[in-house]
């Protein structure tokens, strides 16, 4: 009782009114939104702000900076999108205002995705919108950018491309800066291309950082200029939600594969996300997987961006309902339709367990996560236990079941290792757009040839 008194006393302390504290907010008006945006809220389905929207927006809307933490798949998006749109409407009245706001974003396919909700977001009031990420013909968001746009939605390296090389392009009349998943942004992995662009883009401006976990980085958080930010937690440092079934399972690393084909054909009704460590491993499991009848497509940092996306669209579809991924997709992709996120390979840093997982039970809806522990990923999963607060309580298998797919899941492997090595010898004479049609046109023969594997069949038991 006494961290729930602290709680609210410290949602007092940010200046949150008493009528919000008790969440008695019913609509977007009462936070303040302008009519037009209330409308293409109700657009969207989004009915009532949810927590993160309604103790950010009001202090977005008085112009202050704002640093918030809130759990994967709560509406962080609509929470800095809302007071943009908002400030800009108000601004055109006096004058057209290209360059209003730039969203940066550590990978391309969340990029795109922000693009997306601005664009529906603002489809009543003329917004142009551009997405700046690499793997695109620059020529072409040359073009975009001819046309300036109001919101640019870009990754750090393709927009210091543009500000280098792009005849005319510049920031200077920029007013918003938001640094969506923030806390990669502020990482090794982007600080030189950041800090570039922090030199070049006005300090005269609103800067908004939110992420669903959050480093205490004072330097880093400086070096971004906030200026008297007011920090919003919506959710305990590290958490996951409410909504969301945790499960995990120890098996032997030789066993993996088949516990990875147990539950997929147990809950072969359900769309799944499947994280593993590396891009090569992507591919081979899905290879595994399509020998045995299962609808499954990798994606990967090493395919081209109009395959990643098509990939992407193929599962959001349910074309495919088993997506083989690596950590490029953990990051804000919004899929309403994933029922289920496995942990193939356990995440050595516990950080990014919280972003897979988050990939499921977004919005209020519920979800599973299993993770599939072998005997060298132990002391990772207890740092994941540790950074959660909880014990998990363990996935419900008989070995017995699982090791009756032993059989044919050795020889779907075998297949699949004799196709890469193929496919790597393409590779080597023709590149890698001709290894990934290779591999492409061989995913879809497989699934159109192979018999759909059945939960119980045994035909495969000597």
């Amino acid at each position: 009782m006494a961290e729930v008194k602290e709680e609210v006393k410290s949602f007092k302390d940010l200046g949150i009114c008493d009528q919000l504290e008790k969440e008695e907010v019913k609509s977007f008006k009462d936070l303040g939104i302008c009519d037009q945006l209330v409308e293409a809220c109700d657009s969207l389905g989004w009915k009532n702000p949810t927590k993160i929207q309604v103790e950010a927006v009001p202090h977005a809307l008085e112009g202050k900076d704002l640093i918030g933490l809130a759990q994967t798949g709560s509406g962080k998006t609509g929470a800095f999108a809302l007071p943009i749109l908002q400030a800009l409407l108000e601004s055109s009245q006096k004058s057209v205002q290209p360059f209003f706001a730039c969203v940066l974003s550590p990978t391309r396919e969340l990029a795109i995705q922000i693009a997306e909700q601005f664009e529906a977001l603002g489809s009543g009031i003329g917004l142009r919108c551009g997405v700046l990420v690499g793997g695109v013909d620059i020529v072409q968001q040359t073009l975009i950018l001819a046309k300036r746009p109001h919101i640019v939605v870009a990754t750090p390296g393709r927009l210091l491309d543009h500000l280098s090389n792009t005849k005319g392009f510049s920031l200077r009349t920029l007013k918003y800066l938001v640094l969506d998943e923030a806390d990669r942004l502020l990482n090794e992995e982007f600080e030189k291309s950041l800090d570039e662009i922090l030199n070049v883009i006005p300090r005269d401006r609103k800067t908004y950082l939110f992420s669903a976990t959050m480093t205490k980085k004072v330097k880093k958080l400086q070096r971004a200029c906030l200026r008297n930010p007011v920090k919003i937690e919506a959710a305990s440092k590290y958490s996951t939600v409410d909504t969301l079934k945790q499960q995990y399972r120890f098996v032997p690393s030789k066993h993996k594969d088949c516990y990875l084909v147990y539950i997929l054909t147990e809950m072969s009704n359900s769309t799944a996300m499947v994280f593993t460590r590396t891009c090569d491993a992507t591919s081979f499991l899905a290879l595994v997987l399509r020998n045995l009848g299962l609808r499954a497509i990798p994606i990967n940092g090493h395919m081209s961006q109009p395959k990643r996306l098509g990939a992407l669209n193929k599962f959001k579809a349910r074309e495919c309902n088993v997506l083989i991924c690596t950590d490029v997709a953990s990051r804000g992709l919004d899929i309403p339709s994933v029922d289920m996120v496995i942990n193939y390979d356990v995440p050595s840093n516990s950080k990014d367990y919280i972003h897979r997982v988050g990939r499921t039970a977004r919005a209020g809806r519920s979800g599973v996560a299993i993770s599939l522990v072998n005997q060298y990923e132990l002391e990772w999963y207890l740092q994941i236990e540790n950074l959660i607060g909880k014990k998990l309580p363990e996935f419900p298998a008989q070995e017995e079941e699982v090791l009756m797919l032993l059989d044919r899941v050795i020889d779907a492997k075998r297949i699949s290792h004799t196709k890469l090595k193929e496919g790597g010898g393409k590779k080597r004479r023709g590149g890698d757009d001709e290894e990934e049609d290779d591999v492409e046109k061989y995913l879809g023969f497989k699934h159109k040839k192979s018999k759909k594997f059945k939960k119980g069949d045994k035909q495969h038991v000597k």
